[in-house]
């Protein structure tokens, strides 16, 4: 099994939305995502979306970038981003997801080897030059979150080993936050997260930092193709 991680696909949810308004770049994305897609991912694999899915307002009209996602190859796991406003009620979602997607909430994904998939939205770091007091509550809460979803895997005997998080776990400044000191005491091996564009990019937390590798996925990011992870014995 290979793990990929690819994020902010932006699919349009039944709504007129062309993605190059934000720069050339994004022209026929959700085509050159598909292709490189195909080219690369097996049945067999694991491919780990951490939000931004759809611009979809509500659960019905995101049924179409569902079934887009049921089109390709591998398993995939997605997490809610700021964007996935659509992203109401998780038994509800659940009931509409191909049968190759599958949406963490509060829980884990098992992976082979008795390892796990934790995750959640995340949210802006204090630090953050636009950090208010209600940023601050989000934060709390978005933290507690993570912690319910790595204690599902502990308590199953699952060793967390990847987390998935739409905001990075750090402000620009990449200094220790509450996110990285959590991961780091659950022993947590890979953090992929998304949310960044354009120049923001740059101030991307990637590499190896206090044992965890670090991976901006956001698509714009990695031109567009999922970007393999790592890989584990089926």
């Amino acid at each position: 099994m290979d793990i990929f991680g690819i994020s902010d696909l932006h699919l349009p949810g039944g709504e007129d939305k062309p993605m190059d308004i934000f720069g050339p770049e994004w022209y026929g994305h959700q085509e050159r995502i598909a292709a490189s897609w195909k080219e690369l991912v097996k049945p067999e694999d694991l491919v780990l979306v951490p939000g931004d899915l759809s611009w979809a307002m509500k659960l019905p009209a995101v049924q179409e970038d569902l079934d887009f996602l049921g089109t390709l190859p591998g398993t995939i796991l997605l997490v809610k981003g700021n964007h996935d406003l659509w992203w109401k009620s998780i038994s509800q979602l659940r009931q509409r997801l191909p049968d190759n997607v599958c949406a963490l909430q509060n829980d884990f994904y098992p992976l082979p080897e008795g390892l796990g998939v934790c995750g959640t939205r995340g949210w802006k770091s204090p630090g953050a030059a636009d950090f208010t007091p209600e940023d601050e509550k989000v934060y709390a809460r978005e933290l507690a979150r993570l912690e319910l979803s790595l204690k599902a895997a502990q308590d199953r005997g699952y060793q967390p080993y990847i987390v998935m998080l739409h905001y990075p776990p750090t402000a620009e400044d990449q200094t220790e936050s509450e996110f990285t000191k959590i991961m780091e005491e659950a022993g947590v091996k890979y953090c992929i997260y998304g949310h960044l564009h354009g120049h923001a990019q740059r101030q991307a937390l990637t590499g190896i930092h206090r044992g965890i590798s670090y991976h901006l996925v956001a698509c714009d990011a990695i031109d567009f193709k999922p970007l393999y992870i790592t890989s584990l014995q089926d």
